[in-house]
């Protein structure tokens, strides 16, 4: 088959890698891919965001079957474009997207199908979202109702910090249109886990667990990011949590979704908090995390293309997914001063240490040729992901292995994956 892939981060670079090795994967094309992604995919500049432009380039190449990985187009209708001009793709249809788009639809969805989620309010007007914060208790969580990158939630310790939470989100617009609303949320505490699933709109089945870092600084200090590391498996998610959540939470979702005539077909992203009450939804997206592909796909025993075909189909209770009995860490390199202001252009060194290196992994997300180098592009440079026997072997070597890579403002956590060594 003819395969092209929609994207250019390290998520892409992870599925570009799941696909190139499947035997059904004769020719690879992504749009607009990255300096890693070229190794394995013919690259093509066009917007993930062009939905014409894409559909025409898949048409002329005679592309069987494409897979629409970031959020943003998938929100916009980029899939459905595809699906309508008769190509298989994988990733659901906008009216399916809108479970991630839209913070205040999964909220009233969960809420009228009785998916356990924290209580909230939504609100249009900044006036009455502060009114309603003066009659809840801190901390209050706030959340830009649209797609903000992964940063449009804020976490506020006061009454004074929320009010200025209000005024940047609806007032100052700081995360654009997502802004136009508001949900306002109970803080939860606990340990947090995501847990990715393949639908094909009637079955689903959950990958393994993983956990993101999403604040820029040691010890979750620092702003929101869109991840600066992650871990598989996540201890935390026993067996009897699993159970919980394949009822409860995976499949009602899937089951809520087709009841309101949003089929959703393609990776339903389940972001948990495990509370003292039993798990939680904290939110759903509609794609493979990033960088939570970079640690479960390389973990995955089957061919990706024929899950993913599977889930189109609608044969997934057909696939026995089955995942390695081992585990993966990414530690994601970034440019200093992410995620506010940075430098791009830097040249990476040493990006041939990995070559046939068995295990050990560098997913490009943020990256370009410059003539015959690759230099920095991006916030997020690169996720080096390193596989090991248990969570504490794997740590030790995807740090061991950012030793190898260097580049000028480079800037990482030192401590993803910590909790492991803390059970």
């Amino acid at each position: 088959m003819k395969i092209m892939i929609v994207g250019g981060g390290g998520r892409e670079h992870a599925i570009a890698w799941a696909v190139a090795k499947s035997p059904k994967c004769e020719k690879l094309y992504a749009a607009p891919g990255n300096a890693g992604i070229a190794e394995l995919a013919e690259c093509v500049n066009i917007s993930v965001m062009d939905a014409p432009a894409l559909v025409a380039f898949a048409k002329e190449k005679d592309v069987d079957f494409v897979i629409v990985a970031p959020d943003d187009p998938l929100a916009a209708g980029v899939a459905d474009a595809f699906l309508d001009a008769g190509i298989k793709t994988f990733g659901p249809r906008k009216n399916a997207a809108i479970i991630e788009a839209s913070k205040a639809f999964s909220k009233d969805l969960m809420k009228k199908y009785s998916i356990p989620s924290a209580a909230y309010e939504t609100f249009e007007d900044a006036d009455e979202a502060i009114k309603y914060l003066e009659s809840q208790e801190a901390p209050y969580v706030l959340k830009a109702d649209g797609l903000a990158l992964g940063k449009g939630v804020l976490i506020c310790q006061t009454l004074e910090e929320a009010k200025a939470g209000i005024q940047e989100i609806m007032v100052d617009k700081k995360f654009g249109e997502a802004g136009n609303k508001v949900v306002i949320e109970e803080f939860m505490t606990g340990r947090e886990v995501s847990v990715l699933c393949f639908s094909d709109g009637k079955t689903i089945l959950p990958m393994t667990s993983a956990q993101d870092h999403k604040r820029a600084g040691d010890g979750d200090t620092g702003l929101n990011t869109g991840g600066m590391g992650t871990f598989s498996p996540s201890p935390f998610y026993t067996d009897e949590v699993a159970k919980f959540c394949e009822e409860n939470v995976y499949q009602r979702t899937i089951d809520a979704m087709a009841s309101e005539g949003r089929e959703f077909k393609g990776v339903l992203f389940c972001g948990l908090m495990l509370t003292e009450k039993g798990p939680r939804v904290l939110e759903f997206n509609a794609r493979f995390g990033d960088p939570e592909a970079q640690v479960v796909i390389p973990r995955l025993k089957n061919d990706i293309v024929e899950v993913m075909e599977a889930c189109v189909d609608g044969t997934l209770d057909q696939i026995d997914l089955q995942f390695e009995d081992n585990a993966a860490v990414c530690v994601m390199l970034a440019s200093d001063g992410y995620p506010v202001s940075y430098e791009k252009g830097y040249e990476i060194r040493g990006l041939e240490n990995f070559k046939d290196k068995d295990g050990y992994y560098v997913f490009h997300s943020g990256t370009k040729f410059d003539g015959d180098k690759v230099v920095t592009n991006g916030g997020r440079v690169l996720g080096v992901t390193a596989i090991g026997n248990d969570l504490v072997e794997a740590r030790a070597n995807a740090y061991k292995a950012t030793e190898l890579i260097d580049f000028d403002n480079k800037y990482m956590r030192h401590d993803i994956g910590k909790a492991i060594d803390e059970r």
